[in-house]
């Protein structure tokens, strides 16, 4: 009853907005301009002629309540996205550790590929992401393409894709960003960036560095890090960037509550490094860049209450290097083609250092079983993407991937696409895409499941969307998806041992529902609801998402609140958790370079979890100040 009313109330307001769209065209130019996105094209284009369903949050939305993190907003802001959380600030590592995002039910784990600017991230030995590197300092602005992203971006990509593109400086001359805050549980955060440019020469640097008591005893989080971008314009047609990105974190797991842990400990370093060459043309444009990710974990997997510390530290070293170039060309009018290449190298080493001596039990094994310093794996892909606009109504796209894994072998990434356009500010789209995911190093060489014997997970996704664009200020889509997946790795008893082999079928389907207005220049608001149906429970996606924000804004203050309801959220195979929470912001302009700010989460005091055993805080309140200049 709740999907039939919703599908009913989606049509009616797509109805009402053609017909108010039909109306006043030829009137007035009103056309709101649609989002540019590089995100499922590589090659920046205008969502209209992109059969994908691809949401993009802005650096304006992502600083209005003055998060570190980039996960609370997306997941807000992106019908069909969660994400687990455990505590007032970080996600962490390991046993206990929260920030596992999925997608239409699929994502947890390395399901979900998350990418800063076109660049995977993911640990080279578990293959998944690592949600407390992902700063709202560094950020531009957030596209998440929901659903399988695997043609572009080959494996991991097969619940979908999360971008992160990172700031930028088009214009002479110099700004600093400096925010300060304070509050609930001794928590503090420190944020500061400048970006610089002359000429030719462009710099952004920023630092950040976060702590916090937690709200249960032994969840204490500190997290420090610092990213620098340079980049140079040789002309109007070629430039070249350089990145860093090194962040540091000390995070304690207090176990479920129901098994609470002692000196579960980790202190984590991440860092990328990139560099790349693109051209712009005409007729054509590309980018060549060579990348490298590296990761230093120490764990500590600390002890039950009456029980013995171990003896022994979890460590390991893992690395991604990785080289990516695409070409896109326009032969003719209305006709792009992309035409790209992937190299990977990942792996890394794991072992158990004695406490006391230091010595190293390595953990990880080679194809016969042996165990072995370190294991690595090359993955090699190349793709070519196919657009063309038939008519000013229709754009057709096609693409194919052959992906190439040194262990697995060889896989096949078919795509194909039509978007509509029957008035210029309405678009309907169909979507046939597959996604896929190798088999990680984990699942191959770590720990008594692991096997070579195994095959990729995949899935086919069938989609069909409409967005309806009302004059300058409004915007509302809806999208139906159909999900059938196959061969997902799990681990079963066989002969009394354990085994990682390919079980796993599922089926999702849904509905996404979301909307925006702009009401004057002082208010707007905007929602998004989505509904998961699935087959089979998957731990961590809530059947039922929503959320609606509104905001005012004048010269002086700004104000913002959000409602966010979930429901059927699965914890554990037979059990559900429903909540809603409300968050609020308020800032004042004191000077034109000063403003403070008070916001406040779960206002309701909601006692909710999304992680079975760690409940997350009540009502918690922060304040500070932000410096530009």
């Amino acid at each position: 009853m709740q999907v039939r009313t919703l599908l009913l109330l989606g049509t009616c307001a797509a109805s009402i907005s053609l017909q108010a769209e039909t109306q006043n065209e030829g009137i007035q130019d009103t056309t709101r301009m649609s989002e540019v996105v590089v995100t499922g094209t590589r090659d920046a284009t205008d969502q209209r002629h992109l059969p994908f369903t691809v949401t993009s949050i802005s650096n304006e939305k992502l600083n209005e309540n003055y998060r570190s993190s980039v996960i609370p907003t997306v997941v807000e802001q992106t019908p069909g996205l969660f994400s687990t959380s455990r505590g007032v600030l970080g996600y962490g590592v390991s046993t206990g550790a929260a920030g596992s995002m999925m997608v239409r039910g699929v994502g947890s784990g390395a399901r979900l590929l998350v990418l800063i600017d076109g660049q995977p991230q993911y640990a080279g030995l578990m293959g998944h992401p690592i949600p407390d590197v992902y700063q709202t300092l560094m950020t531009e602005k957030v596209e998440v393409l929901r659903g399988p992203a695997s043609l572009l971006y080959g494996s991991n990509a097969m619940g979908g894709v999360v971008n992160i593109v990172t700031r930028q400086m088009n214009e002479d001359g110099c700004k600093t960003n400096i925010s300060l805050q304070g509050g609930s549980y001794g928590t503090f955060q420190a944020d500061a960036v400048n970006r610089f440019r002359m000429g030719k020469l462009s710099t952004i640097v920023g630092a950040q560095y976060k702590r916090t008591d937690g709200h249960r005893s032994n969840s204490a989080f500190e997290q420090f890090g610092g990213y620098a971008k340079i980049g140079y314009d040789f002309s109007d047609h070629w430039k070249a960037v350089a990145d860093a990105n090194v962040t540091h974190f000390n995070a304690s797991n207090p176990g479920p509550d129901y098994a609470p842990l002692l000196d579960n400990d980790s202190k984590i370093t991440r860092g990328l490094a990139s560099v790349s060459l693109s051209n712009s043309f005409e007729r054509t444009n590309g980018t060549l860049r060579l990348y490298c990710d590296w990761g230093h974990h120490n764990i500590d997997d600390g002890y039950e209450v009456g029980g013995t510390p171990r003896p022994s530290l979890y460590k390991h070293d893992d690395y991604i290097a990785g080289i990516s170039w695409y070409q896109s060309a326009h032969f003719f009018a209305g006709n792009t083609v992309t035409v790209g290449l992937d190299w990977q190298h990942f792996g890394g080493s794991a072992w158990n250092a004695s406490k006391q001596t230091g010595v190293k039990t390595y953990l990880v094994k080679d194809k016969d079983g042996n165990l072995v310093e370190n294991q690595h794996a090359d993955e090699v892909g190349t793709y070519i993407d196919f657009r063309q606009d038939i008519c000013k109504w229709l754009t057709v796209d096609a693409g194919l991937r052959v992906d190439w894994h040194s262990v697995i072998g060889t896989e096949l990434v078919p795509q194909g696409g039509l978007a509509f356009h029957p008035t210029r500010n309405a678009d309907i789209k169909a979507l046939v895409s597959k996604g896929f995911r190798n088999p990680i190093i984990k699942d191959m060489y770590m720990f008594p499941p692991a096997t070579t014997d195994l095959k990729p997970e995949s899935m086919m996704n069938y989609e069909l969307a409409y967005t309806q664009r009302i004059g300058r200020k409004a915007r509302i889509g809806a999208n139906i998806f159909y999900i059938k997946g196959k061969n997902l790795i799990n681990t079963v008893r066989i002969d009394g041992r354990p085994r990682n082999v390919n079980t796993g079928d599922f089926e999702n389907w849904g509905l996404e529902l979301s909307g925006d207005y702009r009401i004057n220049r002082h208010w707007s608001v905007d929602g998004n609801y989505s509904y998961l149906r699935m087959e089979t429970p998957i731990i961590g996606a809530p059947e039922g998402k929503l959320y609606l924000g509104g905001k005012y804004h004048n010269d002086k203050w700004t104000a913002t609140a959000g409602v966010q309801n979930i429901s059927g959220l699965y914890i554990a195979a037979d059990q559900k958790e429903n909540y809603t929470l409300l968050n609020a912001t308020v800032s004042y302009k004191v000077l034109p370079w000063m403003a403070l700010f008070a916001k406040g989460e779960n206002l309701l005091a909601e006692q909710y979890q999304t992680y079975d055993g760690f409940y997350m805080p009540k009502a918690t309140f922060m304040g500070g100040v932000t410096l530009d200049f």
